[in-house]
C-alpha cells in the first residue's frame, strides 16, 4: 500500500517596491518568448531591431515621450546614475537628496570626480520647487521623482518648475520605482531613467535611460575637452546605435522583448486608467494605515507622499507585522 501526501504551497503576492510582483501577462510573454528562441537571435539582426522599436514605441505611447528624446537600455537604472555622470557633468551637478537612492545618485557623481553638490532633506520629508536654490556652476540638477527608501514624492509640477526656473540646466530625473506613473513633460525634462523590477513587474536586469538632444549635445562637448565620459555605454555611442535600433554591445535581448509586451498591454489598458487606479490602490493603503490603531502614515505631508510606494510606521515590531501577512501569502517590505 502506498501513502501519497498533498502539500498545499501557498502562492506568494508580492507586495514589494521591487522586484515586485510580476505582470499578470508577464508568463504568456515569457513562454512566447521561449517559443520565438529569443535569447538566441543576434542583437545585430533584424528580428532584434523589431523588438527595439516595438519596445520604444510603446514607450513613447505609454510615456508621452517625444521623438526628440533617445530612449537607451542599460544594464540596470544604477548604471545610469554614472552615465549621467560622466557624460553630463563636465564640472558641477546638484542633486535633491532625502533618501538612500537619491544619496547614492550624489555618491556616484562624486566617485567619478564632479563636484556632487547635495541639497539634503530628512528622510520622509521631500522638496518644493520654491525652496530650491540651484548653484550658478551647477550643470545639471538631479532630482528623485520617487525615493524607493522613504516613501516620498516629488510633485510633478515641482519637477517642471525647477527647470522653467533654471532653463539653462540640464534637468534629470530617477523615476526607477513610479515609472510609468509620473506624467512628465518631457519639453521639460532633459533626462529620465528607469528599471524593470519596480511597476513594470518584470525580472531585474534592465534598464531604461531616456536622454534629449541637448543631453547628446553636452556629452560630445565634455568628450571634447579631453574628459573620459566612459568607454562603455557613453550617451554618444548609445545614441548611434539608437538610429537603427541596435545597442553598442550584446543586451538583455529578453529583458527589451518582455518590457514591450508589458507596455503594450499597458497601452491597451490605457495610462489614465492605469494612473487612476494606482491613486485609488493608494488610497485605500494610506486610508487604513490612518485608522489602525499600530500603524501611520510615514510621510506626513500629502503633496509628498508617494503613489507607488506606501511606508508606514508600526508602533509593534516590524518583524512580527511581516511574518503575520507573509501568513496570508503576501509578502511585504522591511523598509529602511
Amino acid at each position: 500500500m502506498s501513502l501519497q501526501i498533498n502539500v498545499f504551497l501557498m502562492k506568494k503576492t508580492y507586495f514589494t517596491a521591487g522586484p515586485a510582483e510580476m505582470y499578470p501577462s508577464f508568463e504568456q510573454h515569457l513562454r512566447s518568448a521561449f517559443d520565438e528562441q529569443i535569447g538566441s537571435i543576434s542583437h545585430r539582426s533584424q528580428q532584434f531591431r523589431n523588438i527595439y522599436q516595438h519596445t520604444a514605441d510603446n514607450l513613447r505611447i505609454l510615456m508621452n515621450i517625444p521623438a526628440s528624446h533617445g530612449i537607451f537600455f542599460t544594464g540596470s537604472a544604477s548604471e545610469v546614475w554614472e552615465r549621467i555622470a560622466l557624460n553630463l557633468v563636465e564640472k558641477e551637478s546638484l542633486h535633491l537628496v532625502n533618501g538612500s537612492f537619491s544619496t547614492k545618485f550624489h555618491e556616484y557623481t562624486a566617485a567619478v570626480g564632479k563636484n556632487a553638490v547635495a541639497l539634503k532633506k530628512p528622510m520622509g520629508e521631500g522638496f518644493d520647487a520654491a525652496e530650491i536654490i540651484v548653484p550658478a556652476n551647477a550643470e545639471i540638477i538631479c532630482t528623485t521623482h520617487n525615493e524607493t527608501s522613504t516613501g516620498v514624492q516629488m510633485h510633478i509640477d515641482d519637477i517642471h518648475a525647477l527647470k522653467r526656473a533654471n532653463p539653462d540646466k540640464l534637468l534629470a530625473v530617477d523615476m526607477v520605482s513610479s515609472a510609468p506613473y509620473p506624467d512628465l513633460d518631457y519639453n521639460l525634462v532633459d533626462t529620465a531613467f528607469f528599471s524593470v523590477q519596480k511597476a513594470f513587474g518584470l525580472p531585474a536586469g534592465l534598464g531604461v535611460w531616456v536622454a534629449n538632444e541637448a543631453c547628446l549635445e553636452k556629452a560630445n562637448k565634455i568628450q571634447k575637452t579631453g574628459l573620459s565620459i566612459g568607454g562603455h555605454h557613453s550617451l554618444p555611442a548609445l545614441w548611434k546605435n539608437f538610429q537603427t535600433f541596435e545597442t553598442p554591445a550584446t543586451p538583455n535581448v529578453l529583458g527589451i522583448y518582455l518590457l514591450g509586451k508589458v507596455a503594450e498591454d499597458m497601452n491597451k489598458i490605457g495610462i489614465a486608467n492605469l494612473r487612476e487606479t494606482t491613486e485609488h490602490n493608494a488610497d485605500l493603503l494610506y486610508d487604513f494605515f490612518r485608522k489602525h490603531d499600530a500603524y501611520s502614515v510615514a510621510v506626513q505631508n500629502k503633496k509628498h507622499r508617494s503613489q507607488t510606494v506606501a511606508v508606514a510606521n508600526t508602533t509593534i515590531p516590524t518583524a512580527e507585522v511581516i511574518k503575520k501577512v507573509k501568513e496570508s501569502g503576501m509578502i511585504i517590505g522591511a523598509g529602511y
